[in-house]
């Protein structure tokens, strides 16, 4: 992405920042970031990149917007249902900055799918809300070294974690080990609309942390908030010796 005068000056409150200054805003443009699922995280998770300047961003979503989505997946409103989301998606990401790169996919990701559209990208950002798919993810970027930044939400409960496979780390096996008996989602538990904003947000915030390079307190670790205290929790993750995925070995 060519830097242009209107560039400089859109993004001059970031610039003038000594953590990122004009090396780490081009760092910013030359990104190349994977979100999938364009729900409740998704949404306000791409609208912060996306003004804050991502070049290149991919959106996975198979879904078509229901009126039910309408509380917290902030993109979209009452004319969009029944349309699909990555292109309503596409098209409000282009009316904030046409120059950013984007490329949708209207599929469910799965085993035979996944390389094809992960490998693309240096940072996957999943926001899904079942465990089937975020094993799936889970398992790949461990597989290929990606760097996977996770969020959940569920009723006034969320959960945000980062993985950077390219160092000894755990992974989300190690945390869940099985998918539980009663899997929830906001379908079943419901979810107050702030939380996804703030967890989407927090999201888009550890992924311009990753692209700077900033030094990293959440590697190896999530954060835990409850929107009704309100309170941050930070919790250590531990390899799991009993994870399939073998963590315990990971680059040893």
């Amino acid at each position: 992405m060519k830097v242009t005068s209107k560039d400089l000056t859109r993004f001059s409150r970031q610039i003038i920042l000594k953590q990122i200054g004009i090396i780490g805003q081009k760092k910013i443009f030359s990104a190349k970031v994977l979100v999938v699922g364009a729900g409740g995280l998704g949404c306000p998770l791409l609208l912060y990149l996306a003004n804050t300047g991502v070049g290149r961003i991919g959106i996975v979503d198979h879904d078509k917007i229901e009126l039910s989505n309408l509380n917290r997946q902030i993109l979209f409103n009452y004319k969009d249902i029944g349309k699909y989301k990555v292109d309503l998606t596409k098209k409000r990401i282009k009316e904030i900055n046409k120059k950013i790169n984007i490329k949708t996919y209207k599929i469910k990701i799965d085993k035979k799918n996944v390389d094809k559209i992960f490998k693309e990208y240096d940072i996957i950002c999943d926001g899904t809300d079942n465990f089937e798919t975020r094993y799936l993810i889970n398992d790949y970027c461990l597989k290929n070294k990606k760097i996977l930044i996770s969020a959940a939400i569920s009723k006034f409960d969320g959960q945000i974690f980062k993985f950077n496979f390219k160092k000894k780390t755990p992974c989300f096996r190690c945390f869940m080990p099985k998918i539980p008996e009663n899997e929830n989602n906001c379908d079943t538990d419901g979810i107050v609309s702030t939380l996804a904003g703030v967890m989407g947000t927090m999201q888009a915030n550890e992924v311009i942390k990753t692209i700077l390079n900033v030094k990293d307190d959440l590697l190896g670790k999530m954060i835990v908030f409850n929107s009704l205290k309100p309170e941050f929790r930070k919790i250590k993750l531990s390899k799991n010796p009993r994870c399939i995925n073998r963590c315990i070995n990971q680059n040893d």
